[in-house]
């Protein structure tokens, strides 16, 4: 069974249990001893079953079970045998004796009730205060538990001597939590996180830092960077583009004007939005490699203020585009430059990163593409963002299906762009084809894929090349239900008609397609730092606001510590999703290279990603070199969740910033 299926056995288990606790206690106290007894035996095997569901959810690593381990199952057992001694002997007696009001009695009901509350103890920390468990929110659902039994007590008898006192104890333990949960707990939080203490490069704990805001933390970095690499201390703003092509190369210069507009679909719908150049997505920016790529953006009327970021491109840390760490942002009538050498051939997009979960939805996107300078033309070479726009599927700026003549024989390239916050699901029927490339890094030896399905992270993308066949037509459909593209040779259409789709059709698994090719390092190779990145959602106080957050080690950002890495550096980073949502992982500046999924290595050609999923349940090992100094966003590319927390700062030591470090996404 699949972690993501294990996790939702284990919640339906329970929630269950607590149901069948809650339950026999609810019966004792309406003096049905027989309703009760069989809810305790239930609940007493649902129990059982809860401890067998966590120890299968074990399997798949600590990060899942941590707090059901800590604090959960060993408030369940502590409540099952309180109502196994006290409550059990005394119901069955009422059963055998068909004395109603003795299985009313305090000493039945009380147990019962006190048992449910501490199985519903365990959900509760999982869904409302999330990873990890620390000893503060320990003492402070376990005083809540115990004063739920107080309350539960003295209603079910009346008067309960030295109640006062007890209630007393219960506040001061909750108390306690309270400023347990403010102070570092040192080694003892990071025991209890998860943190593997025999690993002294995994600094996913870092709990002694976890009240920092993200200004400060930022600030404090860039401060003991300075003290140590004194002579190396740089301004992000000094690591920007060159001004100069490589040999034989061009400069290729494109101005872009952010501004509010309303745009017309292919359908002729009309819909406002924010655009570069009235347009949406923005002006295609092609380059060759080699060339200066100098883009001046200027704001005319978007008031939240603009940034570009190059997404998936390397670019140097000062052209990165993100407001606050690297630059401001650029507010009406103001502008800014970005220069940066086009280095990396393939796929990539920009759009903006102020406001970036509003503007990227409402338009400010573009492509950016840039081909080899000895690459033979392509015969068609097509470049569709897909977006949800006002919406609707759109595919470039058609929101109805593209529609194009292409001779049999000619070569095409489809370069798919995800501009969503979720993933899409791809469909090419017609013709066999191949997946050549992934975030803009070519597949070794990619296999020919008919009959397949393609799902793209939210930020990725997959360039798709074939042959037009003769007689026929080819048809790509997003999500199994929108037609987006149908290419067709100009005879009659004998192959696969728009009208079938894909829906049955397996899904590729990136892991396992291509061939195998040597890498610059592999899982064997010794790393100099590593980090584990657990997500999730809990309550949180995130810069000082209560927030349902989306977070990672149990913290939201700013409250996130910055990932500290040094030039030259194999960075080796654990991303578990231990919630119910997906998150495509996206770290600027960097590619990474894929180690495992699920703990298997992939079999196919190396994954050299820039934006991978991480879905419930799934646990992803990646590495990269350090070799792109500068102040970077880690996050996850859903741009809500990102502004829901789920964002920290990879700094190279000897690094700092000027602006305020606090930017979100």
């Amino acid at each position: 069974m699949t972690t993501d299926r294990l996790m939702a056995l284990d919640l339906l288990v329970a929630v269950l249990t607590a149901a069948a606790w809650t339950g026999a206690g609810a019966a004792a106290a309406a003096r049905r001893p027989r309703v009760a007894a069989a809810l305790l035996a239930a609940a007493i095997v649902l129990s059982a079953a809860r401890a067998g569901s966590v120890i299968a959810l074990a399997g798949a690593g600590w990060w899942f079970v941590q707090e059901k381990v800590v604090f959960g199952l060993p408030l369940l057992v502590a409540g099952t045998l309180v109502a196994g001694v006290l409550a059990a002997p005394r119901l069955l007696a009422a059963v055998r004796g068909g004395a109603a009001e003795a299985a009313g009695a305090p000493a039945v009901v009380v147990p019962l009730l006190g048992t449910g509350y501490a199985a519903a103890a365990g959900p509760v920390q999982t869904f409302l205060l999330g990873y990890p468990a620390t000893w503060s929110t320990g003492l402070v659902l376990t005083a809540v538990v115990a004063g739920a039994v107080l309350v539960t007590w003295r209603a079910v008898s009346g008067r309960v001597p030295g109640l006062r006192t007890a209630s007393a104890a219960v506040a001061l333990a909750g108390v306690a939590g309270v400023v347990l949960g403010v102070l570092p707990l040192g080694g003892g939080a990071a025991a209890v996180s998860g943190h593997d203490p025999g690993d002294p490069g995994d600094t996913g704990g870092m709990s002694g830092m976890s009240g920092m805001s993200g200004m400060s933390a930022m600030g404090d970095m860039s401060a003991m960077g300075h003290a140590r690499h004194q002579d190396r201390m740089r301004s992000v703003t000094e690591l920007r583009g060159p001004d100069t092509p490589d040999q034989g190369g061009a400069v290729r210069r494109f101005t872009l004007t952010a501004r509010t507009a309303t745009v017309t679909l292919s359908s002729g719908r009309r819909v406002s939005a924010w655009t570069f150049d009235g347009r949406v997505p923005g002006p295609p920016i092609t380059a060759v490699q080699g060339d200066l790529v100098e883009v001046r953006l200027r704001n005319a009327d978007i008031s939240a203020g603009v940034t570009l970021h190059w997404h998936g491109y390397d670019v140097p840390s000062g052209e990165d585009g993100v407001p606050g760490l690297t630059q401001e942002a650029v507010m009406p009538g103001q502008e800014f430059v970005y220069r940066f050498r086009a280095e990396q051939a393939g796929t990539f997009w920009y759009h903006t990163h102020e406001v970036s979960d509003l503007g990227v939805r409402m338009g400010l996107y573009g492509t950016l593409v840039v081909t080899p300078r000895a690459a033979a033309p392509a015969g068609l070479d097509l470049t569709l963002p897909v977006h949800t726009f006002a919406g609707a599927t759109v595919a470039g700026d058609h929101d109805r299906p593209i529609e194009q003549t292409v001779a049999a024989g000619t070569a095409v390239r489809l370069r798919l762009i995800d501009t969503d916050n979720d993933p899409h699901r791809f469909t090419l029927a017609g013709t066999p084809y191949r997946l050549v490339a992934v975030d803009g890094a070519d597949l070794h030896e990619p296999g020919v894929l008919t009959r397949s399905a393609l799902r793209l992270a939210a930020g990725g993308r997959y360039d798709l090349a074939f042959t037009m066949p003769a007689g026929g037509s080819v048809v790509l459909r997003v999500d199994d239900r929108t037609v987006a593209l149908t290419l067709s040779s100009g005879a009659a259409a004998t192959g696969q008609s728009p009208g079938a789709d894909g829906a049955s059709w397996p899904e590729l698994d990136l892991t396992r397609y291509g061939t195998p090719a040597p890498t610059p390092f592999t899982a064997r190779t010794p790393a100099d730092r590593r980090f584990t990145l657990v997500l999730d959602r809990g309550l949180s106080l995130a810069g000082g606001r209560p927030l349902y957050a989306y977070t990672v080690n149990g913290d939201a950002f700013p409250d996130i510590p910055p990932q500290t890495v040094a030039e030259g550096d194999l960075v080796r980073f654990t991303v578990v999703n231990r919630g119910s949502d997906t998150h495509p992982w996206h770290l600027h500046g960097h590619r990474v290279l894929v180690l495992s999924r699920n703990g298997r290595a992939p079999t196919g050609s190396p994954l050299w990603l820039d934006t991978f999923d991480v879905r419930p349940g799934e646990v992803w090992e990646v590495a990269f070199r350090a070799d792109n100094p500068g102040l970077w966003m880690n996050h996850c590319h859903n741009l809500g969740h990102a502004d829901q927390g789920m964002v920290l700062h990879l700094a190279y030591e000897g690094v700092g910033t000027p602006f305020h470090g606090a930017h979100g996404g």
